[in-house]
This record gives C-alpha cells, structure tokens and sequence, in this order.
C-alpha cells in the first residue's frame, strides 16, 4: 500500500456516507401550491434532504411550465437513518415577491452538477 492509497476499511467508511435519494412525492395543494415530500437515506443532515427537496420543486416548476418558486415552508425529520422533509412551495411565472424564491432553470443545473436529482 502507498501512502497516497486509503486503507480498505476507509474505502468501506466513506461508502457509507454516499446519499440514497429514495424518492420525491409531490401534491398539487392548489393551481400555484405545491407540496413535496421526500425521503433519503445516508444523508448527513437536515440540510441535504432540504436540498433534495428544493431541487424537486424546481424541476417541478419548470415542468408546469413556470420558471420561478417560493418556499413557503419545510418540515424535516429523521428516524433510524431515514431524512424525510415535508416542503410546500409556490411556484409561478414571473419572480415571486418574498425572500425565499428559487430560479428553477438556475436551479435545477446546480442540482446537477451537484448530483442531486430532481422530479
């Protein structure tokens, strides 16, 4: 072994803090309000599952043929493992007032490039 080279049971460690995205639900609550409920596995916070939901209601929006969303809330939760957040979105035509809007093509190619997936 060089010393560049990690140990085997190093190689297993960081194998097992890969991320699961293990499916997004989404409920139209109304024409413009969206609710996305997602699941993950191996995450390492609150953050990564939050992230995992916003990259879903970007795609979405971009599917109903809007180009821009507002978080109006998430909820997260982790029990044995498993990330679960529960997040509601606007999503519209035109930059939403308010503080906490999404791009949604701006955001869906960060998704991307950051292998996140999306709807």
């Amino acid at each position: 072994m060089t010393a560049c080279a990690p140990a085997s049971d190093e190689l297993v460690a960081r194998d097992e803090f890969v991320p699961s995205y293990d499916g997004v639900e989404t409920l139209l609550l109304d024409n413009d309000l969206v609710n996305f409920r997602v699941r993950m596995d191996r995450a390492e916070g609150a953050e990564d599952v939050t992230r995992y939901a916003e990259c879903a209601a970007a795609q979405y929006t971009l599917i109903r043929g809007y180009g821009f969303a507002r978080h109006v809330r998430t909820n997260v939760a982790e029990e044995g493992g498993i990330w679960r957040a529960d997040a509601v979105y606007t999503i519209s035509p035109a930059l939403p007032e308010g503080l906490r809007t999404i791009d949604a093509e701006v955001t869906v190619a960060d998704c991307a490039n950051t292998g996140v997936p999306t709807v």
